[in-house]
């Protein structure tokens, strides 16, 4: 399959309104482990991507400049510890369609791993911890083994998505490890952590965007 510059910005868009629809939700998981304002945080950030999309990115075509400008974006405004681990994986993403304007399976599939691997390399998070890792880890070992046996895109990612809603769903289970929400120590236990959630919504929506396009 193809997609294209246009596809891609009306990804992020989507995004956007997911954050918007989910703040609620988001802050209500990051209450009973942190500041409660996890929510919050992501529709800050993603307003200001919302911003550049009609703005500067409005007609940009290039898929690098386009990836990289959501993840510097994202990071000026966002003060958190998450504004570094997204910028990191879209920036990363944008090395691997600098000059395009559209991309095949490949270059999709090569797209997301660079993307979750430069979250990876920023977060330093190992699975288990209860955070972001938990989510984006098995959905990029899964994307991975998948697309090697099919060559297809759709069906690979759509496979990530599932393991990395599996990932999601196990830190409920989880005693957290790293940031504030560590302190809690067994009481951490019982509760869906909110950047697992989080990313598990920006890989689910890529998945809605691509199945449209290929319906």
């Amino acid at each position: 399959m193809k997609v294209t510059s246009e596809d891609f910005l009306y990804y992020f868009k989507q995004v956007v309104e997911v954050m918007e629809t989910e703040r609620d939700y988001l802050c209500e998981l990051d209450r009973k482990l942190g500041d409660g304002d996890h929510g919050v945080t992501m529709t800050i950030g993603w307003r200001a991507v919302n911003e550049k999309l009609n703005n500067e990115l409005a007609n940009e075509t290039d898929l690098g400049k386009i990836s990289s400008v959501v993840g510097m974006t994202f990071l000026n405004a966002v003060g958190s510890s998450v504004g570094p681990l997204y910028a990191s994986g879209f920036i990363n993403g944008a090395k691997i369609v600098k000059g395009k304007s559209e991309v095949n399976d490949a270059e999709l599939t090569e797209y997301w791993l660079a993307f979750i691997n430069g979250i990876k390399d920023r977060g330093k998070a190992q699975v288990g911890d209860k955070t972001i890792i938990d989510t984006i880890d098995p959905a990029a070992k899964a994307l991975e083994t998948s697309f090697t046996q099919s060559q297809d895109f759709l069906s690979a990612f759509n496979d990530a998505v599932l393991a990395g809603e599996k990932g999601m769903k196990s830190t409920k289970d989880l005693i957290s490890k790293i940031g504030r929400s560590s302190r809690l120590g067994e009481r951490s236990r019982g509760v869906q952590d909110p950047g697992a959630t989080s990313a598990y919504m920006i890989l689910e929506t890529f998945l809605k965007v691509v199945k449209v396009k290929n319906s």
